[in-house]
């Protein structure tokens, strides 16, 4: 419903109404779409009695061996013809292989006990082959993870906060784990958890009197079992009998020769008090909050109280130096000039290598609009987890159409580091980055094809992604380039010398290795808790929603990087260097050091990875991380450091 807000008439004549009428119409269509349009992605589905709810299989994961495999790669019971949902770029780049599964499932009807692909009452033979392989997926942790409604299974885990004190007064901390454990192992055996009971909630929709109800599933639940074959009583209508209570013994499954059991599961429905809109807060709410706050805050202090500590010193050293060197020309004579206003005809040298310098520049800068963008709508909410792939899609489609940006900003520092071949340079910021970036994807993607991983890219959307690199990015850079090496190139404010000043010996601490150590805390110690969270997100299948907190964490980054980087620029021109191009694109990014250090402390003490191959995905995706953020925090303090150089210069009165 659409509501149409009178208001008093104008006095400005019908001109200007008419002239109001098509902008007050667009703005009456965009308020009658929105109000049928779901933020989180998905329009929700009402269910009536007995409708079928669909469950659905997505992947098989396990962060010991960080390799998705695909639900069907296991001896599973199949339904009579098996259909894969389409999917989008990024469930495909995340190892997402939805299809459907045999579970039959009706709203708000209660299933006992039901045997799966149960022929004539005969149970499920496995093979020594399937055996070795569903044994080595339970010894190497693997969850499944299936979805009824596009909601994740999920398993209750029911911890007890006050062990010590009375059973009565004992509290219990539910939490939630993503999927279900495929089995366990106890005492060298292995079991596999063959029956599964499923636990739905159900919220009832208000309706008129004389409407049927309708309900909308709000949560989905798994109690995963393991029961053996002669404790499981099946009949031949498909119905089984479950044991009572502890009588039971787990199914084993003996690697070393076939083992007969069946597949079972259960159907239980509860009525829900949660509104559909507030359903993924189970999902969501898996982590400690509180600690985040006080990270968050803790940092916002640090880095503010840190920031105003620099600005002061630099701005009063400033001010101390630019009235010495404009004081009147008698004293300034008697007067031997030291610090940064020597190299004064030198600072603007065009540095070696220009257009490489000018290419990871414009690199960092798409990369800065891409993410900056994407943090944004996805604070919005438009990315949640329940639009599954959506924001690993829409980073590839930003990162392609920012290239406009890029080649811009590239193109015009090229021009002003007196460059001439713009085409070349161009090509170079178009391809420098993302081949490295598409190089070390390929290579390790072929170890994962080799293990026959769901997580492998296909053949065909390969194919997909050097399109869009050759076919959107490429041109798009050119565009950029052109345009920019077009535009005026940013006014220097001082000339430079016709022979290079010689440079003085630098003192120990103006070594770029502690440049880099020196500038690299700051950020880092701003984002690290962050980076925690990003860490269990992508590397233990955790889902990552807190992008509010990450907008505020990736501006506290650009400020407490462009202070650093400006600092660390004003030391090096006092000490006389003016070769600050590169150093302050190299030192800028000190903190993809300290991100490369977490990423191995976190390897040794987090993960649970033994093999070659899982270690080599580990630190190959880890390694392009580190790339991209010395891209980021590099391309954020040149740009301060330049702006800053460019200031103090035109500040001065120079001959």
């Amino acid at each position: 419903s659409c509501y149409i807000l009178s208001s008093p008439q104008s006095n400005h004549g019908l001109s200007s109404e008419q002239d109001c009428l098509p902008w007050s119409l667009l703005l009456l269509s965009l308020m009658c779409e929105t109000s049928a349009f779901y933020v989180p992605g998905v329009a929700p589905i009402n269910f009536h009695q007995n409708d079928p709810v669909e469950i659905k299989a997505v992947k098989l994961t396990s962060s010991r061996t960080q390799l998705p495999y695909e639900y069907y790669s296991l001896p599973f019971c199949q339904p009579s013809k098996i259909t894969y949902k389409a999917e989008n770029l990024g469930e495909v780049l995340r190892g997402d292989r939805i299809v459907n599964t045999p579970f039959q499932v009706l709203m708000n009807s209660e299933k006992k006990c039901e045997v799966l692909c149960s022929q004539s009452n005969k149970p499920v033979t496995l093979t020594v082959e399937q055996s070795r392989l569903v044994a080595e997926r339970i010894t190497e942790d693997y969850y499944v993870h299936l979805i009824a409604d596009n909601l994740p299974v999920a398993t209750r885990l029911e911890l007890y906060s006050n062990r010590d004190s009375d059973d009565k007064k004992k509290e219990k901390d539910v939490q939630f784990e993503h999927g279900y454990r495929l089995g366990f192992t106890d005492v060298n055996k292995i079991y596999l958890h063959n029956h599964l009971s499923f636990i739905l909630y159900y919220h009832r929709e208000d309706m008129e009197e004389d409407q049927e109800h309708t309900y909308r599933v709000v949560r989905f639940e798994v109690i995963p079992q393991s029961i053996r074959l002669e404790d499981l009583k099946a009949d031949e209508k498909s119905s089984c009998t479950l044991p009572e209570g502890a009588n039971s013994s787990p199914q084993e499954i003996d690697p070393t020769k076939e083992n007969q059991l069946y597949f079972t599961y259960s159907v239980h429905w509860e009525e829900s008090d949660i509104k559909w809109a507030s359903r993924w807060d189970t999902y969501l709410t898996m982590s400690d909050v509180q600690i985040h706050w006080f990270s968050i805050i803790n940092s916002v202090v640090v880095v503010f109280f840190l920031s105003g500590i620099l600005s002061m010193i630099i701005i009063r050293t400033l001010r101390k130096d630019i009235a010495n060197y404009n004081k009147e020309d008698d004293i300034e004579d008697t007067m031997e000039e030291s610090g940064w206003k020597l190299v004064h005809g030198d600072v603007f040298r065009p540095p070696q290598y220009p257009m490489i310098l000018s290419s990871l520049l414009g690199s960092g800068i798409q990369l800065f609009c891409m993410i900056l963008i994407v943090i944004f709508v996805a604070m919005l909410g438009m990315l949640s987890p329940s639009s599954r792939g959506a924001l690993m899609t829409t980073a590839c489609f930003l990162f392609m159409f920012m290239g406009v940006f890029g080649g811009f900003s590239a193109g015009r520092l090229y021009r002003t580091l007196k460059g001439h071949r713009w085409k070349k340079g161009a090509f170079c910021t178009a391809t420098l980055y993302p081949g490295v970036v598409f190089g070390i994807c390929f290579v390790l993607n072929c170890f994962i094809w080799g293990k026959h991983s769901s997580g492998a890219v296909p053949f065909p959307t390969m194919v997909a992604l050097l399109c869009m690199w050759f076919g959107i990015s490429l041109p798009l850079v050119y565009l950029g380039y052109y345009f920019g090496f077009r535009k005026q190139p940013y006014d220097n404010p001082v000339r430079t010398n016709q022979i290079p000043r010689q440079i003085p010996e630098q003192r120990w601490y103006m070594n770029r290795f502690v440049g880099i150590l020196m500038a690299g805390i700051l950020p880092f110690g701003a984002m690290f808790i962050e980076l925690f969270f990003i860490f269990s997100a992508i590397w233990e299948n955790q889902f990552y929603y807190l992008f509010g907190f990450l907008f505020l964490v990736f501006i506290i980054l650009v400020v407490s990087c462009s202070q650093i980087s400006i600092v660390m620029v004003y030391f090096q021109l006092c000490a006389e260097d003016y070769r600050w191009w590169w150093r302050n694109f190299l030192v800028s990014g000190g903190s993809a050091f300290y991100v490369l250090v977490y990423a191995i402390f976190y390897f040794v003490n987090k993960l649970d990875i033994v093999e070659f191959i899982p270690s080599l995905l580990y630190f190959g995706y880890t390694a392009l991380m580190v790339l991209s953020f010395w891209l980021l925090t590099g391309t954020i303090g040149f740009y301060a450091a330049y702006m800053f150089v460019r200031k103090i210069y035109a500040a001065v009165k120079i001959d």
